[in-house]
């Protein structure tokens, strides 16, 4: 997968990114990736924890407690004042912070109560077709209950270049950064201290655990890791897309 993973952190939209304006684009489009990511992590807690009465103890204690400790760390960490939130949480509120609009990830959370009809919620909402494509994907590999794809599309296609970027162009754009965004910078910081040097590691050794011996559940891991990375490039398309949509109606406005 290692072309897809090249394409995907050389994408031009990384180079798009110049000023705070380009990070509220980037977010509102994004959100979603932050949101299904949970999506994912929750799937996997069910399927690897012991989430049912009576308890009972689990097959491999090292997966779990890692899924623990990950659930742990994005729905329950706090905020820049100590307060509990999710990490999600946390990025609509840097979202509102940097004037990013949070009103349609708020909306398809309203009408999403169930994974039943979710090819019908999505498309009925005003998403992109990025957008839908991405969640489309990532609910169909979490409706197939094949633990090993889940993990796949969990492990593979994160955005491990965001959180650097966006403190770069906070902290050389903006005088005031610390005053100015405290909740985004925070949130930042602390994406890349929860998630440290170990998580990548970890998910591997799950997808090896999950996998065994079995040459076809690693196709299969190669197959989906494909397809979430080729997702996720296309989110990216789009965000670049409406970027430059928004940098040529600027230089049409009058001076």
């Amino acid at each position: 997968i290692s072309d897809l993973r090249n394409a995907l952190t050389e994408h031009k939209v990384y180079r798009l990114l110049s000023d705070v304006s380009d990070i509220r684009v980037f977010m509102e489009k994004h959100v979603y990736a932050v949101w299904d990511f949970m999506s994912l992590l929750k799937s996997l807690q069910m399927h690897l924890t012991c989430v049912s009465l009576p308890w009972k103890p689990v097959k491999n204690s090292a997966t779990a407690r890692f899924i623990n400790e990950i659930v742990h760390g994005e729905e329950t960490d706090v905020n820049e004042i100590g307060e509990p939130k999710s990490h999600f949480e946390m990025y609509l509120d840097a979202m509102e912070e940097v004037g990013a609009d949070t009103r349609p990830i708020l909306t398809l959370l309203n009408n999403f109560h169930s994974l039943d009809r979710y090819k019908e919620v999505l498309e009925k909402s005003n998403l992109a077709e990025g957008e839908k494509q991405f969640l489309d994907f990532t609910f169909s590999v979490i409706r197939s209950g094949e633990i090993h794809r889940i993990a796949a599309a969990f492990t593979f296609g994160r955005e491990d270049l965001i959180p650097d970027m966006f403190l770069g162009i906070i902290e050389q754009g903006e005088k005031t950064a610390a005053s100015r965004f405290p909740k985004i910078k925070y949130y930042l910081e602390r994406h890349i201290e929860v998630d440290g040097d170990d998580h990548g590691p970890l998910a591997l050794e799950m997808i090896k655990e999950l996998c065994g011996k079995d040459v076809q559940k690693w196709k299969e891991v190669i197959e989906t890791s494909k397809e979430a990375l080729a997702c996720r490039i296309h989110l990216w398309d789009s965000i670049a897309e409406c970027i430059m949509e928004k940098n040529h109606e600027s230089l049409e406005q009058p001076v």
